[in-house]
């Protein structure tokens, strides 16, 4: 027991540690970030205080193909927008890069119109990539998210809005979990759109913006709280500066403007929907709810769950081996489960774990101890094949398979069995005359076809004792028709006994004939003798009337008892012999029946 527990120790040791190694190298970095999408974005309800105006396919429709458009229409949007000083945003964010000087009157009627609402969020860009920076020790090193380029509105619009970029990073299977909190150009910090947008926002509400953690390259993990389309009216940019839209419908309230149209390629794949793309200006509203709300999401470091992570394994691996299936079952499924709990648990507290880990660690060990289990089922299988088939009956090794190498131990159960004795008439005598290879060549003839009849009809052959063997029915397996079963198997022996002494008589001058006794009543069947030394046998009075019936048997008959007589009825042919047979051990009455036939 001792080895069989430091076994598996080793195994759930090992395994762990080799689980925790791929796990730390990345093995399940795609497949777990799947899993936290699934888990952890789940669209709800939205701020009210958000509004998107789209720059759509209806606008296009009404006011022209977009690359004809001049900076007199956003101005116009800026003037709507305006029209009710009493009614005006809180903050308005354009989605779009004014970037450069084109038409003067243009340029000039914009930055006129955003210096006339107030609070205008307008975006810049930064154009990242690889790039040689100073590594603060007189050298340098490769950067690969160094701000290569950096594109602010013209100067006049710059001026009189604040700016925010407008940069988003995919993740590396390309789906936008991230946001950029800022991006550093040449000792500058510039934050993005949303948080300018949330910061506005709050300040325009007597309250100040929390920053999220963020890693070293500026980024968080962003809560979504809608999918694609999920902040979107369908108000059109066009129904802005047509007048369609009352003013109190945008009062107080954040404005995005920016692009909804596929044709303007602004959109993105995110975790809260991957099959359907969501436009940039949805992500930039989606943000700035996180953190207008306070919703930040701080990512768990590696370490201390690929800690846990290998502990946890270790003991499930342990106790899957030296448990039964069926809780091995049940203890894997409460982990998973238990684990998809706690990381929403943790998640809706602000925590970000990897939740597949412990679920991959836990179905691993499981599945290996599912392995090991059958292994080591087909082992003590072939053991107990290997060990009792040799001299037992088949059925009885197939009860053993089945009922399990538990109920292998000493011990018997009480039922109901027909036994029956046979042995040869005269074997000392004929043992005395011949050579001792001539009587072994006898033997194995005559058991060899007694114990042939004893398995064509279904009995369990017991044991041998010199001339003489015992069998019996009903055990270990129960059958409907044991005592006919163990009447057609004397018969057989019988008629056998006759034909191996036609031949004995022919090659060896020698006859061959058997006396057969058959009771049936309650015996005790079971594992008898010492631990070491077992024997699958039958024992009681039940046994022992066979026997005596057999030793009074003559050469060639068969002796029953009445018990077996009233179970068969009319499908056997009897004479009874009364009293005129003395059993050893049974009172005067007992009566003894001659088969005659079988039917």
């Amino acid at each position: 027991m001792k080895k069989n527990l430091k076994q598996s120790l080793l195994i759930a040791l090992g395994g762990s540690l080799i689980l925790t190694f791929l796990v730390g190298m990345g093995a399940l970095k795609r497949l777990d970030k799947w899993t936290q999408d699934r888990l952890y974005q789940r669209p709800g309800a939205v701020s009210s205080d958000i509004v998107i105006i789209g720059i759509d396919e209806s606008a296009f429709e009404r006011l022209g193909a977009y690359n004809t458009w001049d900076r007199h229409i956003m101005a116009r949007a800026l003037e709507a927008l305006n029209a009710d000083p009493a009614n005006k945003p809180a903050v308005v964010a354009i989605d779009t890069l004014y970037g450069g000087e084109t038409d003067k009157e243009a340029d000039e009627h914009l930055a006129s119109a955003a210096k006339a609402l107030g609070n205008v969020i307008t975006a810049s860009v930064a154009v990242m990539g690889t790039d040689y920076v100073d590594d603060g020790k007189g050298g340098l090193k490769i950067e690969n998210y160094a701000v290569l380029d950096y594109e602010d509105p013209y100067s006049s619009l710059k001026n009189v809005t604040t700016q925010g970029h407008i940069n988003f990073m995919y993740d590396l299977d390309g789906i936008m979990r991230h946001g950029v909190l800022y991006v550093d150009n040449k000792g500058e910090r510039i934050y993005s759109m949303a948080y300018r947008v949330a910061e506005a926002f709050l300040k325009a509400n007597g309250e100040e913006i929390t920053e999220p953690s963020v890693n070293k390259r500026g980024q968080f993990y962003v809560d979504y709280s809608a999918g694609p389309g999920g902040y979107s009216e369908g108000i059109s940019i066009a129904d802005l500066i047509e007048g369609k839209i009352p003013s109190d419908f945008y009062a107080g309230k954040i404005v995005f403007i920016g692009p909804y149209a596929t044709a303007l390629q602004d959109a993105y794949f995110t975790p809260i929907d991957p099959a359907e793309q969501m436009y940039g200006v949805e992500l930039h509203a989606n943000v700035a709810e996180q953190m207008i709300s306070r919703s930040y999401k701080a990512e768990a470091p590696d370490f201390p769950q690929l800690l846990i992570f290998f502990v946890l394994c270790a003991v499930c691996g342990f106790i899957f081996q030296n448990i039964k299936v069926l809780w091995s079952s049940v203890t894997a499924i409460g982990t998973v489960a238990a684990t998809m709990i706690v990381s929403v648990v943790l998640y809706n507290s602000g925590l970000l774990i990897h939740p597949l880990w412990i679920p991959f660690g836990t179905a691993v060990f499981y599945l290996v101890s599912i392995a090991m289990h059958y292994i080591r089922a087909a082992l003590e299988r072939r053991q107990i094949t290997n060990t009792f088939a040799r001299y037992v009956a088949p059925e009885i090794v197939k009860e053993i398979l089945k009922t399990g190498t538990e109920n292998i131990g000493l011990g018997g159960k009480t039922c109901d069995i027909a036994v029956l004795f046979v042995d040869v008439r005269g074997f000392t005598t004929m043992s005395e005359r011949l050579s001792p290879e001539k009587v072994v060549t006898i033997l194995n003839k005559y058991l060899t076809m007694a114990s042939d009849a004893v398995e064509a009809h279904g009995g369990t052959l017991d044991k041998f004792v010199g001339d003489a063997m015992m069998a019996f029915w009903g055990a270990p397996l129960p059958q409907e028709d044991a005592v006919y079963n163990a009447i057609l198997t004397a018969k057989d022996i019988v008629d056998g006994a006759a034909k191996v002494s036609e031949e004995l008589k022919s090659e060896m001058g020698e006859e061959l004939k058997v006396g057969v006794g058959v009771h049936f009543g309650p015996a005790v069947v079971g594992n008898m003798g010492a631990v070491k030394h077992m024997d699958y046998t039958a024992i009681g009075d039940t046994v022992n009337t066979a026997a005596r019936l057999e030793a009074n048997a003559p050469g060639g008959c068969v002796y029953i008892s009445r018990a077996v007589c009233d179970q068969l009825g009319d499908r056997i042919e009897v004479e009874s012999l009364g009293g005129t047979v003395k059993l050893k051990g049974k009172a005067d009455g007992f009566e003894v029946l001659r088969l005659e036939k079988v039917w």
